[in-house]
């Protein structure tokens, strides 16, 4: 027990990473676990197999990564995403557009893309998804600065435990650009996906035992050491704490969810027999 009640556990059936020069969890996962260097070649953007060709093209990075990440996952748990609930979190969304938009604004009002203009809600990734896979299910979008990626994975686990299903979570940002970079800045691509369950299965990979308790930033779980090419200077690196111990052997991870709240997070991996 702790002081907002008992632990649950929640199972990873499906794990998806992708990064310029990390563009898979096969690759990720050994540079994850601190057994193999970071590329030295890097992708601009994924492009994802999901989206009819001329949309692929057309499609901000927002949404090409966050597709991306929630396909593979998809596929790894060897689920249909058409019936699964999911949450999406980003830390700023497409500061990329708001740039455009913001700059457009001051300058040619009249002027102002309507397609970037579609493109600029901060669930535009959830909806190119949805649509995509003809999906259905509801979605959430999550937004919580610093605490994004936290805060939405409780949302996936609260899902979890209110409605017994499993649920598709994606997390990613982008480059921060403009005068809004200096106000939260962010290098380059990140997106992670993860395919959660209640139950585990021949498909599991790893067990979150989860629980919330009182406590500030400075007990959180910190990324291994900075090296180039790791993609740690990206507005969603405090995800990488646990995708480090989800490549490797497991452990405890401790997440922030806001100035004082934490996620405790004790993660059991298929090296230590989770599979059923």
């Amino acid at each position: 027990m702790n002081a907002t009640g008992a632990a649950r556990t929640v199972f990873v059936n499906g794990i998806s990473f992708w990064a310029p020069q990390l563009p898979g969890w096969d690759v990720a996962a050994a540079v994850l676990r601190g057994v193999a260097q970071v590329p030295t070649v890097a992708q601009r953007r994924p492009s994802p197999e999901l989206l009819p060709p001329a949309e692929r093209r057309r499609a901000p990075d927002t949404v090409a990564v966050a597709a991306e990440v929630a396909m593979r996952a998809c596929v790894a748990a060897a689920v249909d995403p058409a019936g699964l609930a999911s949450v999406f979190s980003s830390v700023h969304g497409d500061l990329a557009i708001t740039d455009y938009m913001c700059e457009t604004l001051a300058r040619t009002p009249l002027l102002v893309s309507p397609t970037r203009f579609h493109n600029s809600v901060h669930n535009a990734a959830a909806g190119y998804w949805c649509i995509a896979t003809g999906c259905h299910a509801p979605y959430v979008m999550v937004s919580a600065f610093g605490h994004s990626f936290a805060t939405g994975l409780l949302e996936a686990f609260a899902q979890i435990a209110s409605d017994g299903a499993p649920v598709l979570y994606v997390a990613y940002d982008i480059e921060a650009c403009g005068p809004l970079a200096t106000m939260g800045p962010s290098r380059s691509l990140l997106g992670v996906g993860l395919v959660l369950a209640p139950e585990s299965s021949a498909r599991t990979v790893a067990q979150l035992t989860w629980s919330v308790r009182p406590g500030d930033g400075s007990a959180a779980t910190r990324p291994r050491a900075a090296r180039p090419g790791y993609p740690d200077d990206n507005a969603m690196s405090h995800c990488l704490p646990l995708f480090e111990t989800l490549a490797g052997a497991g452990g405890p991870v401790t997440l922030t969810l806001g100035p004082r709240s934490l996620l405790e997070l004790a993660v059991q991996t298929a090296q230590t027999d989770v599979r059923p």
